[in-house]
């Protein structure tokens, strides 16, 4: 059982990098643990701090106070490509990100994130090119996701995105694989008897 998709509305983080692998995410020295909790802390630890791994960069978005309250990654091509890894939307989930906007995703990336709860939502070159030049003018401009509807919702404009019926049907309910499957128990029980009756 996994928790329920809720619709939001917030504010956006720019990234405004293409090809943003799942090392740059979370590198691989903090992959130290399977539980799903204190990853966050060292999200784009490497882009986000100097080597001494104690400065912040001032230029990175993530280290901008005005981006602080954002629980929408707005990214660019190619987001969450290289390894493996689901770590990666641990991370951002445990930063507060609840979605990632980007012109496109690595399958892999994708797939770990939506089963992990976090929304992927692709958009056209141009869309998402607008959003970042809409929120380099304006931190607070907002973005609104419904799954249930599959649109995002950007200044007073509605835009489909892409995804998969049974991954919407999971967010939507809060199910996992297992979950889904055990949504069938009484089903598969009234086989099972029907079958042993007709044996």
């Amino acid at each position: 059982m996994t928790i329920k998709f809720n619709n939001f509305t917030s504010s956006c983080t720019p990234l405004f990098i293409d090809n943003v692998d799942t090392d740059q995410i979370i590198p691989a020295r903090y992959l130290t643990a399977t539980d799903k909790k204190g990853f966050g802390e060292h999200l784009f630890m490497d882009l986000r701090f100097k080597d001494d791994g104690k400065t912040r960069k001032s230029d990175f978005p993530l280290n901008n106070p005005k981006y602080r309250k954002a629980e929408i990654l707005l990214a660019h091509e190619n987001f969450g490509c290289g390894s493996s890894r689901e770590h990666a939307p641990w991370a951002l989930l445990g930063y507060g990100f609840k979605a990632v906007v980007a012109i496109s995703f690595a399958d892999i990336f994708r797939n770990n994130s939506l089963k992990n709860g976090l929304m992927m939502i692709e958009l056209p070159r141009e869309v998402v090119n607008q959003m970042h030049k809409d929120v380099e003018k304006n931190s607070s401009e907002q973005g609104s996701v419904d799954l249930g509807k599959q649109t995002f919702t950007w200044k007073g404009v509605a835009h489909s995105f892409p995804i998969n019926g049974f991954v919407k049907k999971c967010l939507l309910e809060g199910l996992d694989d297992i979950g889904y499957t055990l949504s069938f128990a009484k089903a598969i029980e009234a086989y099972e008897k029907q079958h042993k009756t007709n044996i």
